[in-house]
């Protein structure tokens, strides 16, 4: 071949392994691929002095085959296994209220996992936006070693979710096997349980709620996994719950359907079913249904403070860990709406599928409905799940949580404002949503500054004021609220341990999620992007979050001394040291208090 054809042809070849990487096309597509380019070349030698009509017929047929051969052969739909490894060991027999059930073991023998466990029933149907109902028991034993379906959620591209692991959480490895989705399905209400091995009594509960702004994210994601906590005594337990139009879609017919008259908190009534049900279950696991602490992060985090105000959860948990979220201030910053605004949006999603009312919504395919162009990302006052604004049942000590751990990371807000340029002449303007007419002041407050260079990902559009911005941003979204949880709770003196995380590093470093692998012990999955000094802090974390949930206090012998704190002026960072240091956004939230108090008033 000519060498003009040549070098296309190679570079094509390139082109298409990379399209196949981040695919994470398996190896018989490889093969096949392979195969086609050398039967490519073997016709285009034969057809020396052909015309241009059929060489270009040539190149045509081959993309037309390459791009057949990666959608066939790209990722199965396979469920993820429990624990990893082939043929693990199963447990015992463990009898809940539905019936029999087994997990099995980790490879060490050290844990036992049960996964895929329905605590309500798939709301489905009729069901679909009705509070949950209990779920069905089943006949003989059910194997519970593959994690349920996640909720339904727009799924991305698999080759932008590799771009993603790639260029953000940099957790990316190409691999020729075993590449796989996981399956995503309405009856998602299912709960996992990671619990010490053997025989066990009266165990502390930790249950965990996932994060993805109300909209996505999954239990089974690896960050999440329970096993290291396991093994410092505790059971944990995690979740799927409804997200996005599924879980917060709010109608007045909806309202009128229900016996409770509530809309619009189908995803926060899940989450108090999951919690039902471990209260009423978790013994058969060691559990004690006495002494549950309910945990989040992020949008997870919001539902546990969410869960603290709700009068449907009184009893279900004593304790509160919150990791980057609330919804106490006054106007909370994001996932939290009025009723009035979820109500506007459910007649618009009505209208976006031409349904007339709820019965000929319920009929549209869950699979159509998960692309409605209006994002159901907030929970709302319903007069049954929640009956008035958070901050208002904290000023009535009404609130349920005997003592809280909760804090926030530096970088928060990094990763939400990627696209978004700021620059000196932009800079006021882009903290008004923020601040209102006390933009200018908090721009006096943090002078013009770029972004730090360990947080400047390949996507980040930049500005010489934008790493300013990203710490107002970060505060405002995230820190404040717990500042105002801190202080709420001090003054009913409620014992709050308060963070800042600080650390940096191969991974998400101290931008939002990234505390997660250091708290629930899980580095050693993305070994190669993190060092011993990691490894030390995430020890002492994973002490720390255990001791609150057996005693109500994360310090503990060998630890460093975690005061509590009633105002939240001072934290405990968690970086390079371990310390108390005053949090740095104090004279921030002054201004964010007068412009949430201005609000309010009008």
């Amino acid at each position: 071949m000519k060498g003009t054809v040549g070098f296309v042809l190679a570079l094509s070849a390139l082109l298409c392994a990379l399209l196949f990487l981040l695919g994470r096309i398996n190896l018989p597509g490889w093969l096949l691929a392979a195969a086609l380019f050398v039967g490519f070349v073997i016709v285009r030698l034969r057809m020396t002095g052909s015309g241009f009509l059929p060489r270009l017929a040539g190149w045509i047929v081959l993309a037309a085959a390459l791009a057949l051969t990666f959608r066939l052969f790209g990722p199965p739909i396979q469920a993820i296994p429990a624990v990893e490894g082939k043929n693990p060991a199963p447990t015992g027999v463990v009898t809940v209220a539905q019936g029999d059930l087994t997990g099995v073991y980790t490879a060490d023998g050290g844990v036992e996992v049960y996964t895929g466990i329905p605590y309500a029933a798939p709301p489905v149907g009729e069901l679909r936006w009705r509070e949950p109902q209990p779920p069905e028991p089943w006949e003989g034993v059910r194997v519970c070693d593959h994690f349920a379906p996640m909720s339904m959620q727009v799924r991305n591209a698999t080759w932008f979710n590799s771009l993603t692991e790639w260029g953000i959480y940099h957790t990316f490895r190409p691999k020729l096997l075993g590449n796989s989705l996981e399956p995503m399905s309405e009856d998602s209400l299912c709960l996992n349980v990671w619990k010490p091995a053997g025989e066990q009594e009266k165990l502390p509960v930790m249950v965990y709620i996932h994060g993805g702004s109300l909209t996505t994210g999954q239990p089974s994601w690896v960050e999440y996994n329970g096993e290291s906590l396991a093994r410092k005594g505790i059971v944990v337990v995690n979740f799927g719950y409804r997200l996005g139009v599924f879980g917060y879609l709010a109608t007045e017919q909806l309202a009128a359907e229900s016996a409770n008259g509530t809309t619009g908190n189908y995803g926060l009534l899940d989450q108090i079913a999951a919690l039902q049900w471990v209260h009423d279950n978790i013994a058969a696991f060691g559990g004690d249904p006495e002494q549950v602490t309910v945990c989040g992060e992020s949008a997870g985090a919001s539902s546990v403070n969410a869960l603290c105000v709700s009068p449907l959860s009184e009893g279900l948990f004593r304790r509160a860990i919150a990791e980057s979220s609330g919804i106490v201030a006054k106007q909370p910053y994001h996932t939290f709406r009025t009723l009035s605004d979820a109500l506007a949006m459910g007649e618009s999603i009505l209208t976006e599928f031409g349904a007339s009312g709820m019965d000929d919504l319920r009929a549209v395919p869950a699979e159509k409905l998960v692309n409605t162009k209006f994002t159901n990302n907030a929970m709302t006052v319903d007069g049954y799940a929640i009956t008035e604004q958070p901050y208002l049942t904290y000023e009535k000590g009404k609130n349920h949580e005997e003592a809280l751990l909760n804090g926030f990371n530096v970088h928060e807000a990094d990763l939400f404002t990627l696209f978004t340029k700021v620059t000196g002449e932009n800079y006021v303007d882009s903290l008004r949503p923020l601040l209102g007419d006390r933009a200018a002041d908090a721009a006096a407050l943090y002078p013009p500054t770029p972004v730090d260079e360990k947080y400047h990902w390949l996507v980040e559009a930049g500005g010489d004021a934008k790493g300013s911005s990203n710490t107002v941003y970060s505060a405002a979204w995230f820190s404040y609220s717990h500042y105002c949880w801190t202080r709420l709770l001090g003054a009913q003196d409620t014992p709050v341990w308060e963070y800042r995380f600080t650390k940096d590093n191969g991974c998400l470093g101290s931008a939002h999620g990234g505390e997660l692998p250091y708290a629930f012990g899980n580095l050693d999955r993305h070994a190669w992007l993190y060092d011993e000094s990691d490894r030390a802090l995430s020890e002492v974390m994973q002490e720390y979050w255990a001791n609150f949930v057996k005693y109500g206090d994360p310090n503990g012998a060998g630890l460093p001394v975690w005061e509590p704190t009633r105002d939240g002026r001072t934290v405990l960072e968690l970086g390079e040291e371990i310390k108390p240091a005053a949090d740095p956004s104090l004279a921030l939230y002054e201004l964010l208090d007068a412009h949430q108090n201005s609000v309010t008033a009008n």
